[in-house]
């Protein structure tokens, strides 16, 4: 039986010129596999070329893992002691006959350790970045793939109304962040979730990425939540923003600003559309609002089996939207010691537009 992702891969491989992929643990591998593993002090790769059953080569220790794949994969194990490691690479290089040949290798995922065994085992071969190769693999996503972020957006909304109900003024940060976790494992989520809850209280809302602290949040605050679920190996990542009792009159107006420049981005989205035009409708929302500068980042990326990948809502991305793209729209306004506001939902281009898998009401609420 073949695998229909890796047929997939071979089309966009013969388009990109690459004989061959080298593949370490992570969302690709187990895209196109369905295996999993971690990254340890142990290598473990996946080897590609078209034509071929892929190859892998990992500790004996992992093996069973692939004993009932439903398609052709020949495995090279190695044994504990290092020094053996290397003959276990050029077997399967010599299988896949790739030396001399063009491998593909995602940098940012590709390790120095995995790398290092197939340079040697290939002395002949070029190593050409295939970021772009790969990303075009996981780009559109099928109905099973949006229905499984589907599930996980409703099990982070969940979570975080389960979360709320728990909410009180005094509690700190961290603590906050724990028991959104709590729930978030209660309401269905995978327990490696897409990133650690950010929750921000105070002026510390003013910085996208903070991390929770120990701050007690008080009356007055904005707090910022951007959070996120798992569920079977897809995730969701959305940001809601509220206000702790009375909340200064200027927070207010910054609050309905993002909540405008986040309808604007929504709205901007469909197929055939440059992704620059979801980032351009938010940011001119806050630009003639006065806070142009204050919006210090952009307006969204794509979301599947990770967090951030392609494709990126920048102004100056001219790359086209189309069917089964998933992607945030996440605008914020953010002043330095003093607070700031994001909101953020996960769409998915349909076949005639654009839809929110997120439904959490994007009015300012008021808690504690």
């Amino acid at each position: 039986m073949s695998n229909i992702r890796f047929d997939k891969l071979a089309g966009y491989m013969e388009k990109n010129n690459l004989d061959a992929v080298a593949i370490n643990p992570g969302q690709t591998l187990t895209y196109l596999t369905g295996l999993h593993f971690h990254l340890m002090e142990r290598p473990t790769v996946v080897l590609y070329t078209p034509g071929k059953d892929p190859v892998i080569v990992l500790p004996e220790l992992e093996a069973a893992k692939t004993a009932n794949l439903p398609y052709a994969m020949s495995v090279f194990t190695y044994a504990e002691n290092p020094a053996e490691w290397h003959t276990a690479f050029e077997k399967a290089v010599g299988t896949l006959n790739i030396n001399g040949k063009t491998i593909g290798v995602e940098p940012r995922a590709l390790r120095i350790l995995e790398y290092r065994f197939i340079e040697q085992a290939a002395p002949q071969s070029s190593f050409p970045d295939a970021s772009l190769t790969l990303a075009e693999l996981r780009l559109r996503k099928d109905a099973d793939e949006i229905a499984k972020m589907r599930k996980a957006v409703k099990i982070a909304q969940d979570g975080l109304e389960a979360a709320l109900k728990l909410f009180k003024v005094g509690m700190t940060e961290m603590e906050f962040s724990n028991e959104l976790v709590i729930q978030l494992l209660r309401n269905g989520s995978q327990p490696e979730m897409p990133f650690s809850p950010i929750v921000s209280g105070g002026p510390n809302t003013a910085n996208p990425h903070a991390s929770p602290t120990d701050r007690k949040v008080q009356h007055g605050d904005l707090f910022l939540v951007d959070w996120g679920a798992a569920y079977e190996g897809y995730i969701s990542d959305l940001t809601r923003t509220f206000a702790v009792g009375d909340v200064d009159a200027k927070f207010l107006n910054i609050h309905k600003i993002v909540q405008e420049a986040n309808a604007a981005g929504r709205a901007a989205g469909k197929p055939g559309v440059p992704c620059a035009n979801v980032d351009i409708a938010a940011r001119d929302v806050i630009t003639m609002a006065g806070y142009g500068p204050l919006f210090r980042h952009r307006t969204g990326h794509g979301i599947g089996m990770e967090g951030h990948e392609e494709p990126y809502m920048r102004g100056d991305n001219m790359q086209i939207l189309e069917p089964g793209m998933c992607y945030t729209v996440e605008p914020g306004i953010y002043m330095l010691g003093e607070g700031g506001v994001r909101i953020e939902d996960n769409m998915v281009i349909t076949e005639t537009g654009v839809e929110s898998m997120s439904d959490m009401p994007r009015e300012v609420r008021v808690i504690g």
